[in-house]
């Protein structure tokens, strides 16, 4: 499936000179976004995983169709302030600045395989962040699948040592 045309080009947002990808034409498409889905979910199922996490909030979107098919949970990667137990947090780069994400203590289990999934590889830090959290918890990254990787900011290079799974590159 050509899944780009289901993808809108956004120029200037969320600010001047930034071309946005947005994914909710892909996700209105129920054909579409159950191929995209099933493409990710076969990608788990060979690694074996355990379980699925996945960042705020896009990461919800597609981890969660995958873990439901495959039968196994999904843990919320989020923001400080968000999570209602206790959580275990880490804080990455941005260009300007920080950011922090929170993921439940006992969310994962140690020995566990996860996989982490998320709609957009850019330059990295959100991924690298999850990936963190659940190695703290003692869990096993087994792989990383996004529906797109903007290839010119180079993510991949900080993720250098998982399996990393994308659908669309630009």
């Amino acid at each position: 499936m050509d899944y780009k045309q289901y993808i809108a080009d956004v120029p200037d947002f969320p600010i001047k000179d930034v071309l946005f990808r947005d994914i909710t034409p892909l996700m209105a498409n129920g054909e579409a976004f159950a191929s995209a889905c099933d493409e990710i979910i076969a990608f788990a199922k060979a690694k074996g995983a355990d379980i699925v996490a996945g960042p705020e909030s896009r990461g919800f979107i597609f981890g969660c169709p995958v873990a439901a098919a495959l039968k196994i949970g999904f843990v919320p990667i989020r923001k400080p302030g968000k999570l209602p137990r206790e959580t275990i947090s880490q804080t990455y780069e941005l260009e300007y600045g920080t950011n922090t994400l929170c993921m439940h203590k006992d969310a994962i289990k140690p020995g566990m395989k996860v996989i982490i999934i998320d709609d957009l590889l850019a330059t990295g830090g959100t991924i690298k962040a999850s990936i963190d959290l659940v190695e703290k918890s003692g869990g096993i990254v087994v792989g990383l699948a996004f529906l797109i990787e903007l290839t010119d900011l180079k993510g991949r290079e900080l993720l250098k040592g998982y399996d990393l799974f994308t659908i669309i590159k630009y």
